[in-house]
């Protein structure tokens, strides 16, 4: 842990913003194989609880103190992100997943328009605003149209509220990502960032499941070894790829950060292949190729919005 925290130390916010992607690609492969056998509820906890017992014994060794000064922050940031996963985890349920991951990585478009509208009313009240660059947002786009080409998502007549539920999805990680990157410029440790959001999932899981026995359904099983060995790949690639992000979002501008989030849908892609016998097509090469344009793009955008 001491080592993935030194090296972490030395790269720079796009490099990081990578190294979170390929680590959320990896947890996405835990998840998928752990859902055959657990819940969604269980998902959730575990993710919560491993990444919240990492951040305790990570604090306790290095003598990092978990007391906060903005304990508001955390929480609409841990609100914002767990209700963005569970709603996730919903569409994913109830449409095909194609459609419920493009739809929550709309997250990158929600955030330019958050951004937008924040600089608008910046300058209404005459304050001090710098644009977004055409290239940054242009690079926002050209990386959605890779993840959709990618991904060919479909949406039934029927599943407009699935697909509501997805976009609000999308809508509520662009919020949690710009707490992320407000908690970086207070000064908050991202130890303090991880630690807070794995409590507040915890919880969330516990919650899930008790309502799901409330409804009459089995909320918790008794996973195999491998069951195990999953959830807890889960709540390590996860905690590991929050310290990335967080640091990467305290670093970094936060529109450039979610254009390189995209990455994830290349990493996820290959991964499947590899591991899954996916299909291979032109589109979804074209795509992952313009993922990756649009990363470069980004990275290379020399003025940005100022957060």
């Amino acid at each position: 842990m001491n080592a993935l925290v030194k090296v972490a130390s030395r790269q720079s916010a796009a490099g990081l913003m990578v190294i979170a992607t390929l680590l959320f690609a990896a947890m996405g492969v835990c998840v998928k194989k752990a859902s055959v056998e657990v819940t969604t509820g269980e998902v959730v906890f575990f993710r919560g609880l491993v990444g919240a017992v990492m951040m305790a014994l990570l604090a306790w060794h290095q003598r990092l103190s978990l007391a906060t000064t903005v304990p508001r922050l955390h929480l609409w940031r841990g609100f914002a992100g767990v209700s963005a996963l569970t709603l996730w985890f919903y569409a994913i349920a109830h449409m095909p997943l194609s459609t419920a991951v493009t739809l929550n990585y709309m997250s990158s478009v929600w955030m330019a328009v958050f951004l937008g509208l924040r600089l608008a009313w910046r300058r209404w009240r005459g304050l001090p605003g710098k644009s977004i660059p055409p290239s940054l947002l242009l690079a926002v786009a050209v990386g959605f149209v890779g993840v959709a080409l990618v991904l060919r998502p479909t949406l039934q007549r029927d599943q407009w509220l699935e697909g509501l539920l997805g976009l609000a999805s999308g809508m509520l990680s662009a919020w949690a990502y710009l707490q992320v990157a407000s908690l970086g410029r207070t000064g908050e440790p991202e130890h303090r960032v991880v630690f807070y959001f794995s409590m507040f999932g915890t919880v969330a899981g516990l919650v899930i499941s008790l309502v799901m026995a409330s409804a009459g359904q089995m909320a918790w099983h008794q996973p195999s070894t491998m069951g195990w060995v999953w959830l807890l790949g889960i709540g390590g690639f996860a905690t590991l790829a929050q310290l990335a992000m967080t640091r990467a979002y305290a670093r970094g501008q936060a529109l450039v950060m979610a254009s390189l989030q995209y990455l994830g849908i290349a990493h996820a892609f290959v991964l499947g292949v590899w591991l899954f016998d996916d299909p291979v097509n032109a589109l979804s090469l074209v795509g992952m190729a313009l993922i990756v344009l649009a990363g470069i793009a980004a990275t290379r955008s020399s003025s940005v919005i100022k957060d």
